[in-house]
């Protein structure tokens, strides 16, 4: 049997052909009378299709919410004869989707070391970045190449800023939409097949700064504070590909279908526990902590707290991992450094946790009520149950402000 070529497919019209050491994985969209119902496998050379078992509270859940017995998928759902978010973002949606779903077999590929290999060289050459952590790895410009690509061929986008790019990309005058991107959160650990993801988030382009030189109006449009956030999202590719965006009225969860290579509705109108079980953080560090940070931490592991249970910790040290399951069980997801950027991570992130019925801050102040000043801002980052994070923000110090003995 012949090995599958190795190639990409290019977004529609596109004549910007990316590298590309992977197996084309990723099957062209098309629809199936039961996208999540059934799925195909194949054993010794013969297809056979057998039922996908699916809960019957998350059927009824999703069938009540929907209004009928059916699984939407992402793009029906952005539609008029869904959550209606107008033309322009629904063709955006159609290109980001595209890119996730090129991202999503990359990371899955055999491959990775030949692409390190490749890209090592343009990886460290030229970066301004502070540190050696921050070095862009291949697969994080692969990503940051595919976005870009797909957000080039919507037509809908005027300026792209990303985590791996020192300065937004000015891509067009007519774009009406502006998109802060972390193209592939969690690289680091790739080779341990630790789950990793994209996240994003999607603004108004300011009209009013369209008089100004385009470096300029590039940076202060990617510069919005997240009160202002049309959309955001992530993407989790882990052992199921799935979507999370919030358009400001809920937030809901698609995942991807293999056997149809579309993203179908699974977890509507999710609604974080008011208050979890879980803390997520790198205890590691437990003694470069404040005293406020130590005293919660000590507290709630014991059953002292608020809530009268032992706490459990849960570290995956990959965030958009770390912030799903939370989003999913409730809890804390946190970082108490000044580590995680506000533009990429914490005004997306945040936007998602706040429409699930949640809380994100930097340990004193909302996120989304922030404005940023530069890019690659950092600060400490807490996002979760509301009554966890209320009771954490009661003790008067938990961010961490030295960082004694290792690298940001």
């Amino acid at each position: 049997m012949e090995s599958p070529a190795l190639i990409f497919s290019q977004t529609p019209h596109s004549n910007h052909a990316l590298p590309s050491l992977i197996p084309h994985l990723v099957p062209p969209p098309r629809r199936s009378l039961h996208p999540v119902g059934r799925f195909l496998s194949t054993f010794g050379g013969h297809a056979t299709r057998r039922p996908l078992l699916i809960p019957s509270r998350v059927t009824s859940n999703m069938a009540s919410s929907t209004g009928v017995d059916s699984y939407p998928t992402l793009l029906e759902y952005v539609g008029k004869g869904g959550a209606d978010v107008g033309d322009d973002l629904v063709v955006l949606l159609t290109h980001l989707q595209y890119a996730c779903k090129r991202i999503a077999a990359l990371v899955a590929s055999p491959f990775n070391a030949k692409l390190d290999q490749r890209h090592q060289e343009r990886g460290r050459a030229g970066s301004s970045l502070s540190s050696e952590r921050d070095i862009p790895k291949p697969l994080d410009i692969i990503a940051n190449d595919i976005i870009l690509t797909s957000l080039k061929n919507s037509g809908k986008v005027a300026v792209m800023a990303s985590e791996e790019d020192d300065l937004p990309v000015w891509i067009s005058d007519n774009g009406p939409f502006v998109i802060v991107v972390d193209p592939l959160d969690g690289s680091r650990n790739i080779d341990a097949s630790i789950p990793t993801g994209t996240i994003f988030g999607i603004y108004n382009r300011l009209a009013e700064l369209d008089h100004l030189p385009v470096e300029e109006k590039a940076q202060l449009n990617s510069l919005q504070s997240g009160n202002r956030l049309v959309a955001a999202g992530y993407v989790l590719y882990s052992s199921a590909t799935i979507i999370c965006i919030s358009f400001g009225s809920g937030t809901h969860a698609f995942t991807l279908d293999h056997s149809t290579g579309e993203f179908v509705l699974t977890h509507p109108s999710i609604q974080i526990p008011r208050r979890g079980q879980i803390y997520s953080v790198n205890d590691a560090r437990y003694f470069d902590w404040p005293d406020g940070l130590r005293r919660y931490i000590d507290v709630v592991r014991q059953g002292k707290g608020q809530f009268p249970k032992k706490y459990s910790a849960r570290y995956i040290c990959s965030l958009v991992a770390d912030f799903h399951r939370t989003l999913i069980y409730g809890g804390i997801v946190m970082n108490p450094r000044d580590h995680l950027r506000i533009v990429y991570e914490a005004n997306p992130l945040s936007f998602l946790v706040e429409h699930a019925g949640g809380r994100g801050s930097d340990g004193k102040t909302r996120i989304l009520s922030m404005q940023p000043v530069e890019l690659h801002q950092r600060l400490p980052l807490f996002l979760g149950s509301v009554d966890d994070m209320l009771e954490l923000e009661s003790y008067d110090t938990i961010q961490q402000k030295i960082n004694p003995g290792y690298d940001v």
